[in-house]
Formats: structure tokens, C-alpha cells, sequence
């Protein structure tokens, strides 16, 4: 059945048709007041009023404009607004433009390098995190309900079948077997009770393919995939791929784990466990010992006050990277949230390939992109060979709580003193 392309929805201009399905169409839309393009997504009429599946459908229709509306995340796809039009019913949302989903890097001839697919799972990861933290399980992470944008980040969308908790009378909300059965948990499968670890088992299941290229549990029929899911261990990743680190083999099979007990219980853990999978991708250590590397941080300014069990938990939540002469360790422009602490050697603040500071042994950089993961503004190199404490505002929420408000009062100490300096500095220059 064709259906024509209207000119306008609600106050949208519609510009072009993008995408289309079985139960809609999407639509490259233009939001006049804001003057941005959007995309709008339109339910069929006749998909709606289908007397076996249209109430079904209706429900997943708002229920994602409901539930994506309750979230703002830079790794969720945004929704801006749901109406309907005499007899369409629209959801506009964020317009991603070249964006594709990661199904297509899901087959053994497409694959990312691993830790590309690290870092595509530590955000989705964090972003899993914060829907749970509001109440929302999507209940259907799988690649093709996430974006691989142009610039390579990641953007989750398709919450249609999203679980809302603590919602109200109101809410509608989605029952029954949901989700892509590839991807189910064994919870899922089973019908039971439904928790954030359930995104967390999808996740890794995701994680597999893109590492991989493979299913987890490759099955011919339904009952076949029920019975692997539920039953079989999913083969070794280095069967198929012989780069696959050992820690990182062991962090999908933890997210894979059938006991709930023994999965990841939050998505910040999760996380937690890839960021020192990537800073081992990153840059291979060299064999020193923890004990000379405690040795080396204690004499720190830093670390002056901290007892020796809190030095450890930094220490540990941390990761260690060497450099040797004129190595780049931050860019211009990159984006991150880690904070350096420089336990021996020199670097240099770099700005349009001139030095403007210097810092040694014992001093630190990078607060300002910990605190609000902001574009770097200046370029740091080493000078000679270093040695950095790199701490990630991931990494230390996991460590004890007064180790977390000793190292807070530490770090904002040394923030303050900087931005004293560079005040002083900037008023002299006048």
C-alpha cells in the first residue's frame, strides 16, 4: 500500500522520507521554531487499527514516545516531541544524519577494531546505567536499535518496549515475552521478573557479535535458541578471533552469566571493567610491580593524608601508563574524563605548537575534562620518559566512599589552586 508524503506534521515541515517498515515511516523533518532537522517517525493507520495486532502496536507506538522522553543522555537518542495529526500519529526525535546501526559490523567481514568496540560498549553501558537509574529497561538491546554515528559515537534508540518502574496508573506498560529472542536473557525467556540486568545480558550478547562476527547461541529454530540460552556455554571468543585479550573475554562471559547473582548488577560496573580493558588496549604495561608502583604514588603531594588502604583503592581503580620522549598523551580537541597524575617524569602544555607550561613529578592535569568530559583545549606531551597515574571518573565511584570524599576534597584543593594561578596570570597579562 503506498502512502503519501504529507507536507507538514503538526508545526513540522516534512522534507524527505528516510526510512520505512512494515508499521511506519520515518521522515526527514525541519522544526521551524528551533530551525534543526529532525526525524519524524509515523505510525501506519492501517497498522494501528489491525484488528490482531493494532492495539499491541499502539501501545509500543507512545509507549516510546513516553518512556525515551523521560531520558537525556548524549547516548540515547533524543525525543523531542509525540502527536497526532487528524489520523498520524507522530514521534519526532533527534535526526543523526549518515547514521547506521551497529548490525553492520556484526558479520566476521565487517568488524571494528576491538577496542573501537570497547569503547562503543563502555558508553552504551553508561548509558544503560543512567536509563536504569531513572526506572527504565529497554528490553531489547540488540545492533540494530543502535546508532553508529559519523563521528563514531553511539546512540540507543526504539524504547517501545521499554519498562517503566515506579510508574504510574497511567503509564501503559508492555507484558508478556518482549524483545528480540536472540538477545533475551534467560529471565526474559522464562517470563520472570525482568530487572536492568536484563539490558546488561543483551549488552553482552551484542559485545560477542561485534568482537566476533558470531551468535553466541547459533540455532536453526526457536526452541534450539531457547535451549542454548538457557542450558549451553557460548564458545570461547578467542575460537574465532585469537586477539581477544584474556580479561576481556572474561568480561563478555560475566555480562553472558544465566545466574543474575553472578552478571554485572549495574551497568557502572560493567563499565568500570572496560575502561582498564581499553587503557590495556591503549598502551601495554610494563612489568612493574603494584608494590613499586604503591611506593612511588605514596610519596606523592597528593596522596600526603591518605591512609595506605586508600592509596591501594586508587591505585587499583586507576590505570598506569608510561610514555617515552615527546609521546602524545592528550590532544587538542579530543574529548574525555580522566585525570593525570604524573608520577615521574616531565610534560608539556602544548597550545598551537607552542609550550606554555611545564609540569613535573607530583603535579596533575586534566580536571577540567574529569569533572564535565569537555574538549581538551590544549595538547600535552611528554617530555622524557613519564609515568601518569590516569584516573577515570567511572573508575573511582567504584572505590570506598571515604576514599571517594578524600580524593573529591584532594582533587578540588588542586582544581581551585589551578584556577587561582591562571587567574592571577591572566590579570598580570592585562
Amino acid at each position: 500500500m503506498s502512502h503519501k508524503i504529507p507536507e507538514k506534521l503538526g508545526k513540522y515541515e516534512i522534507r524527505e522520507e528516510i526510512d520505512r517498515g512494515s508499521m511506519g515511516v520515518v521522515y526527514l523533518g525541519h522544526d521551524p521554531y528551533i530551525d534543526r532537522q529532525v526525524a519524524i517517525k509515523v505510525a501506519f493507520l492501517d497498522a494501528l487499527n489491525d484488528p490482531e495486532s493494532g492495539e499491541q502496536y499502539r501501545k509500543m507506538f507512545f509507549n516510546e514516545a513516553h518512556t525515551a522522553g523521560l531520558l537525556t543522555h548524549p547516548n540515547v537518542i533524543n525525543i523531542y516531541d509525540a502527536g497526532v495529526d487528524e489520523d498520524d500519529c507522530y514521534i519526532v526525535m533527534e535526526y543523526v544524519e549518515g547514521g547506521n546501526t551497529l548490525k553492520s559490523h556484526c558479520t566476521s567481514d565487517s568488524l571494528l577494531p576491538i577496542n573501537k568496540v570497547v569503547e562503543i560498549i563502555f558508553k552504551c553501558a553508561k548509558a544503560l546505567d543512567y536509563a536504569h537509574r531513572q526506572g527504565v529497561v529497554h528490553r531489547d538491546i540488540k545492533p540494530s536499535n543502535i546508532l553508529f554515528t559519523p563521528d563514531q559515537d553511539v546512540k540507543i534508540g526504539d524504547f517501545s518496549i521499554a519498562h517503566i518502574y515506579n510508574a504510574d496508573a497511567t503509564t501503559t506498560q508492555m507484558g508478556g515475552m518482549m524483545g528480540s529472542p536472540r538477545y533475551m536473557s534467560p529471565e526474559q525467556l522464562r517470563e520472570q521478573h525482568v530487572t536492568n540486568q536484563t539490558d546488561i545480558y543483551s549488552l553482552g550478547v551484542v559485545m560477542y557479535e561485534l568482537l566476533t562476527g558470531k551468535q553466541p547461541f547459533p540455532a536453526d529454530n526457536f526452541s534450539s535458541l531457547v535451549n542454548k540460552i538457557l542450558n549451553d556455554e557460548a564458545p570461547p571468543m578467542v575460537d574465532f578471533r585469537s586477539d581477544i585479550p584474556d580479561t576481556l573475554n572474561d568480561i563478555v562471559f560475566k555480562a553472558l552469566e544465566k545466574d543474575v547473582n553472578n552478571r554485572y548488577p549495574m551497568g557502572l560496573d560493567l563499565a568500570a571493567d572496560l575502561t582498564k580493558v581499553f587503557d590495556y588496549l591503549e598502551k601495554p604495561q610494563e612489568d612493574i610491580s603494584e608494590q613499586e608502583r604503591f611506593n612511588s604514588v605514596k610519596k606523592l603531594e597528593f596522596f600526603a593524608g591518605f591512609p595506605d588502604a586508600e592509596v591501594w583503592e586508587i591505585l587499583r581503580a586507576s590505570s598506569w601508563q608510561d610514555y617515552g620522549e615527546n609521546d602524545d598523551i592528550i590532544v587538542e580537541g579530543d574529548m574525555d574524563d580522566c585525570f593525570y597524575i604524573i608520577v615521574q617524569g616531565t610534560v608539556e602544555v602544548m597550545k598551537n605548537n607552542t609550550v606554555i607550561r611545564t609540569l613535573e613529578k607530583g603535579d596533575c592535569f586534566g580536571e577540567m575534562g574529569y569533572l564535565a568530559k569537555t574538549k581538551r583545549t590544549a595538547s600535552i606531551k611528554s617530555r622524557d620518559t613519564t609515568s601518569l597515574m590516569k584516573i577515570n571518573s567511572t573508575v573511582i565511584s567504584q572505590v570506598s566512599l571515604n576514599c571517594q570524599v578524600r580524593f573529591l576534597k584532594v582533587f578540588l584543593r588542586t582544581l581551585i589552586y589551578r584556577l587561582s594561578a591562571t587567574t592571577e596570570k591572566i590579570s598580570q597579562d592585562i
